[in-house]
């Protein structure tokens, strides 16, 4: 070994031996910091509870005082103190942010904290330790009973024997949870908003239950309601089932349902009329939930005030009764209990033919309705991209969104004047059953037909490009596609495309008052036959912006701001009528020189010959 080695590890061995004396000599003198606290946890996550962790700590001497904190490694990710001088046994306190010397969030995990007292020439790593915890808890709603089942569904309220539903959920435990608590929401009809203030529950709660009724004991409304759990942790971070936005109201995102099985429906009265047609003087199908209350039934046809069936009952499910009449119609079965009452369209192909198929719209009624059918809470409606099931009942008095305004008062009208006519629905066009389109002249849209699948799009054009008219009386319709499965559910809606099925771009709906002039100066084909002047005080107008490249404008009336909400197009051998209009059918009286009424007189020839 050479003489320069065997220094340099004689050198090294007496600095071991004399950190070994230093340390016992440290380990032996009195603490040189007393009154030690510190958080033992905080959560910096911007909702003011717990977002900083305090340190508090005492010098025994006089001196210079560094703090940092220091990882799991020992590494110093933050200096709060840096080399300033204290009096001895005052006070020392900090504050740590969560944040490294760069600015940026450290991660969650488990910090200390390192005195530096330069003068003493000594460094402290306190054994006391702080949690950096950002990560809310989890909580979920696993299943609403009283039985757990195992197909996604709503719990139906009121129960037939009057018990409650009883919430199951998962959330942290009594040792990491300071608080647990109900939120209830109503998510339809109209917007989300809470029920009730938040309930309390005990730390170790795992159920909750409720009877469908107000704090103060009173029946609530008819609808969905949403249960959400929510849990704070010890380090202030609340976590939800399912998580809320800043207004507190539950996230929802297109196409994807809430996350847990939160959803109950509070129904008292449901009736499910089918979705298709029935053929007179045959047997139809409804389903009946009256929750265990007796009921009546009466049934007329749209346009008539004369009963043409009525019966009680006392025990809810499948109900039959005979399609009434021979000629073709839309009737409606009104439901009655002591206190609610449900009416319901549904659709009867008479025994004859007619050259005109009305085709009542299912797939947007039933996109349209606020129901939930998995039993997440939120309404599976087509509009949030969710899938639907054809076959459900529908919410608030039965009628589908708009029906007392559009449909019926053109059904109506078509009853009163004797216009005869086929009807079936889209989805059993779709399907293939019922009247189809071949054998018919023209097809009657008559109101919003928004979803429709490809396949039937493409019948629609055949049949208009080979000659047959369509009228539309519907607004924003025939842009979106769905797809109609197997088992009745309508599943992967489209966003709106540029234009309608015929190419047709539709301009924006106005929704001020505007006087559409009526002139034959423009019109080939004489729509506005006898339909001298103009209409006024419609509050609400859908233009065609322009015609498809594929299709010939043949009339147009316009407002005096050159808006043509009323045209007909020329597509292939056949007519396409945009009536874009919707409270037109409002104004149909037996006066055919009204302006309204000789408008859809001339619609009806055009769509029979």
């Amino acid at each position: 070994m050479s003489r320069v080695v065997a220094v340099a590890f004689a050198a090294l061995v007496g600095a071991t031996f004399a950190a070994f004396f230093v340390a016992q000599r440290l380990k032996a003198s009195p603490a040189v910091v007393g009154g030690f606290r510190r958080s033992p946890f905080f959560s910096p996550n911007g909702d003011g509870r717990f977002e900083r962790a305090t340190v508090r700590f005492e010098t025994r001497r006089r001196g210079r005082v560094s703090l940092a904190v220091v990882n799991a490694g020992g590494d110093a990710v933050r200096e709060l103190i840096d080399d300033v001088t204290f009096l001895p046994y005052r006070e020392i306190s900090a504050r740590w942010d969560g944040r490294g010397d760069d600015r940026r969030r450290v991660p969650d995990g488990t910090y200390r904290y390192r005195i530096t007292l330069a003068d003493q020439g000594r460094n402290v790593v306190m054994p006391a330790s702080v949690r950096l915890d950002t990560t809310p808890p989890t909580v979920r709603v696993t299943s609403i009973g009283p039985v757990r089942d195992t197909v996604r569904r709503p719990e139906l309220l009121p129960a037939p024997d009057g018990g409650p539903a009883i919430v199951h959920f998962a959330a942290p435990d009594r040792g990491t949870s300071a608080k647990k608590r109900i939120l209830l929401f109503k998510t339809s009809p109209g917007p989300v908003r809470p029920v009730a203030a938040p309930i309390p529950l005990p730390d170790d709660a795992t159920q909750w239950t409720w009877n469908a009724k107000t704090p103060s004991g009173r029946p609530v409304s008819p609808g969905t309601y949403l249960v959400a759990v929510q849990a704070r942790d010890r380090a202030g971070n609340i976590g939800t089932s399912p998580p809320l936005d800043r207004r507190g109201l539950p996230v929802t995102t297109y196409g994807s349902a809430l996350p847990g099985r939160g959803g109950i429906t509070v129904r008292y009265l449901g009736v499910q009329p089918p979705s298709a047609p029935a053929r007179a003087g045959r047997p139809v199908t409804f389903g009946v939930d009256p929750r265990g209350e007796r009921w009546a039934y009466t049934v007329r046809r749209v346009g008539s005030n004369r009963g043409a069936a009525r019966g009680g009952h006392t025990r809810g499910g499948v109900f039959r009764i005979v399609a009434p009449g021979r000629e073709s119609g839309v009737y409606l079965l009104d439901v009655r209990t002591r206190a609610r009452h449900v009416t319901v369209p549904f659709a009867v192909q008479g025994v004859t033919r007619s050259p005109v198929l009305v085709v009542l719209p299912v797939m947007t009624w039933q996109g349209r309705n606020p129901v939930d059918d998995d039993g997440d809470g939120r309404p599976n409606v087509l509009d949030a991209g969710l899938p639907v099931r054809v076959g459900r009942v529908f919410a608030g008095d039965g009628l589908p969104a708009g029906f007392a305004q559009r449909e019926a008062p053109l059904l109506a009208w078509l009853a009163r004047t004797g216009r005869r006519f086929d009807v079936t629905t889209d989805i059993a066009l779709a399907a293939g059953t019922g009247p189809q389109l071949a054998g018919h002249k023209g097809v009657l849209l008559p109101s919003d037909t928004r979803w429709l699948p490809a396949a039937l799009q493409r019948r629609l054009r055949s049949f208009v490009r080979g000659g047959g008219t369509l009228a539309s009386l519907g607004l924003d319709s025939l842009r979106r596609q769905v797809r109609l499965t197997p088992r009745g559910r309508l599943i992967d809606p489209t966003p709106p495309a540029p234009t309608d099925l015929f190419g047709g771009r539709l301009g924006l709906i106005q929704r001020t008052p505007a006087a559409i002039k009526l002139t034959e100066a423009s019109d080939r084909i004489e729509l506005f036959a006898g339909t001298t002047g103009e209409l006024d005080g419609f509050r609400t107008l859908e233009p065609l912006a322009s015609p498809g490249t594929q299709e010939r404008l043949l009339a147009s009336a316009v407002t005096a701001a050159g808006r043509a909400p009323i045209t007909a197009t020329r597509f292939g051998r056949g007519l396409v009528l945009r009536l874009g209009v919707p409270d037109l059918a409002t104004r149909l009286t037996r006066d055919e020189t009204d302006p309204s009424t000789a408008l859809m007189a001339r619609t009806w020839t055009l769509l029979s010959r």
